[in-house]
């Protein structure tokens, strides 16, 4: 869960990115044949194929020495990593693994923590959604093009059956929503989601809420819309928390090698997907590689050509370009630059609370995760780790 952010209202100018953002999604999940992707999606970075020799980590890691003009420096961020200058305000990290060109080249666990120790994704989470549901594109069953089918929204007059799981995806629905975790449960929606009223049946409560702006006008991060996807996921899928489970081991745990990895539903059977899942720093390096490796794994597409290409741009409504379909990136937008402005600007990366990262860098064919149990007070800037490591390697 990341801290709260706040929606900026439309323009001229955000309406006109509306329109580029149409295009984009079409051309990012079109086939071959299709028109070119637009100028925006021409811009990312290429993700770079797993070199020749190297084996996929689907049981062991290969590892390696860092390249020579980056091991002093990635010595450096390891040691910042684990520091705990002030015993007051402790960083409490937990783990570290650095993946480069397909190989383990730094590892480093904090006391207590190992290699096979599960740790909480918190809205990393979020990004595992997001794979769920590319699944479900590249199968045909899923169209995020397509309006929601939301039960609540159905009613012929209501405005929120205009709402795509492309716009669900990209935090832009327009539901109102408050993700503020310092408020009381009755200010706070996802206080009263995950932990209070709302906890038994979190996909009905988020989707309950009435529109606050426009569709695809006004970006906001929230867990709530998140949970809708998780429900729309579950019905696809059908069942309750068994089958999906056994859906997330048959198409992406298991093909990744993710033995470690947890998800966990409420009360009604839908998977927490905004929040709850837990997994070793291996194995969350493994989920980080395959959207590295363009949803293809040891030579099987997981993912639907170009998802992880959408996955990575901006949403139109973000002002800073911070956020794509479930995934931050650091891209810039119309309000400004990049939000790391030192990091590089094809990072792209999943984020939870208190500290986890799996940060993916294309230029420095890189993986960094980070996990830990550190508030964002100012006494370690977790989210920027990733950026802080890729400043190590030479880009290709």
């Amino acid at each position: 869960m990341r801290r709260a952010m706040i929606g900026f209202r439309s323009s001229f100018a955000s309406r006109r990115r509306l329109a580029v953002a149409t295009v984009l999604v079409a051309a990012a999940l079109a086939t071959a044949t299709a028109p070119a992707q637009s100028a925006r999606a021409a811009d990312l970075v290429p993700l770079p194929p797993q070199p020749s020799g190297v084996a996929f980590p689907t049981t062991d890691w290969p590892t390696a020495d860092p390249p020579a003009a980056a091991a002093a420096c990635l010595a450096r961020e390891l040691d910042r990593a684990f520091a705990e200058p002030d015993p007051e305000r402790p960083v409490r990290t937990r783990a570290v693994v650095v993946v480069h060109a397909g190989r383990i080249v730094a590892e480093r666990y904090g006391p207590g923590f190992t290699a096979t120790t599960r740790l909480q994704g918190w809205s990393m989470t979020k990004s595992i959604t997001n794979a769920l549901v590319g699944i479900l594109v590249r199968e045909k069953k899923l169209d995020v093009r397509a309006p929601a089918a939301v039960p609540e929204w159905q009613a012929p007059d209501d405005p929120r059956r205009a709402i795509t799981l492309d716009v669900l995806l990209r935090a832009s629905s327009g539901l109102e929503w408050s993700e503020t975790y310092e408020a009381s449960p009755l200010q706070s929606d996802v206080i009263y989601m995950l932990y209070r009223g709302g906890h038994t049946d979190m996909a009905a409560y988020a989707a309950s809420k009435p529109l606050a702006h426009p569709v695809d006008t006004v970006w906001s991060y929230s867990s709530g819309t998140t949970l809708v996807i998780s429900r729309l996921v579950r019905q696809v899928v059908g069942g309750g928390e068994p089958e999906l489970r056994a859906f997330a081991r048959q198409t992406l745990f298991g093909p990744l090698g993710m033995t470690s990895a947890v998800l966990e539903a409420d009360a009604s059977g839908t998977v927490v997907g905004s929040s709850y899942s837990w997994a070793t720093a291996r194995d969350w390096a493994r989920f980080g590689l395959l959207y590295l490796r363009d949803g293809v794994w040891d030579g099987t597409r997981i993912l639907p050509e170009g998802w992880v290409d959408y996955s990575r741009t901006p949403a139109p409504p973000a002002p800073h370009g911070e956020y794509g379909a479930h995934f931050w990136t650091n891209a810039g937008g119309p309000s400004g630059g990049p939000p790391m402005p030192d990091a590089p600007r094809d990072l792209f990366f999943a984020s939870g609370h208190d500290g986890q990262q799996v940060a993916i860098v294309p230029s420095r064919d890189l993986v960094v995760v980070r996990l830990g149990l550190t508030p964002s007070d100012g006494r370690f800037d977790a989210e920027g780790y990733g950026g802080a490591v890729a400043g190590c390697f030479p880009a290709k």
